[in-house]
């Protein structure tokens, strides 16, 4: 599970994020939805334990991401949005490293079986200053899946993938998700979001103004009272809290 409580961050005195909480259950997908710099990559690597909040409580499986860092981190995989590979160790090596640094001890048998659903494993020994961005990012996502994490976190997973790639990914997630892991996606294609997520987060300027299940999203009235598209509920939501005299929601 994955906690979040009064979440701020400043930087230099400027909120990044502000007043920010949510859960994510083990089998929901949160989709986290909003303009750019509207605080989601510095939620994500907060959640991460990557920067630390100006103020409040993130927790992870339980744990507390900064008083309890180690267990924390052990129940976490996090996939950024353009993953620093180390350009001198080949693909395998990759996964290799990951499962050490989890304790991962069926590593190989783990290993071959991610090559294979990743259609990578004719890589698997090509440097990682070789590859396609479209490749790095499919590396970076089988480092990540190499442990049992209770909690995932994706920021813009699908950069870099061809077709067949999202779909491949787009089943992995689902996988995760059955087998009881809380999922984080932030995204900007809300195509992917409506298709995957059980749940949506809108972020603007560091507030959030929706929180709840993709059905309560989708209940949002737009103007001819129909069923909404998710590209639509966002436009209302965000633009509802541009307008003048407005202070936004939750």
């Amino acid at each position: 599970m994955i906690s979040v409580r009064d979440f701020h961050k400043h930087y230099r005195g400027t909120p990044a994020v502000n007043g920010l909480s949510f859960d994510v259950h083990p089998g929901q997908v949160l989709g986290l939805v909003g303009p750019n710099g509207a605080g989601k990559t510095t939620t994500l690597r907060a959640i991460a334990g990557i920067i630390p909040p100006t103020r409040g409580v993130l927790e992870v499986g339980g744990y507390d991401v900064q008083g309890d860092p180690l267990p924390a981190k052990q129940a976490l995989a996090y996939v950024p949005d353009d993953p620093a590979l180390f350009g001198s160790l080949t693909v395998y090596e990759h996964l290799l490293f990951s499962a050490s640094a989890y304790g991962v001890t069926d590593y190989v048998e783990k290993a071959e079986r991610l090559l294979r659903e990743f259609e990578i494993a004719d890589k698997r020994d090509r440097l990682a200053q070789e590859l396609s961005r479209g490749v790095r990012q499919k590396v970076a996502i089988c480092a990540a899946y190499m442990h049992d994490a209770q909690a995932i976190l994706f920021d813009e997973p699908m950069t870099g993938l061809d077709p067949h790639g999202i779909r491949i990914m787009k089943d992995s997630i689902r996988v995760h998700a059955a087998s009881g892991a809380s999922i984080v996606i932030s995204s900007h294609l809300l195509t992917l979001i409506e298709d995957l997520c059980t749940h949506l987060l809108v972020l603007d300027k560091g507030r959030c103004l929706f929180s709840g299940s993709m059905e309560d999203a989708r209940a949002v009235p737009v103007a001819d009272g129909r069923s909404a598209t998710l590209e639509e509920v966002f436009l209302r939501i965000v633009g509802d809290a541009s307008a003048p005299g407005s202070a936004g929601t939750g």
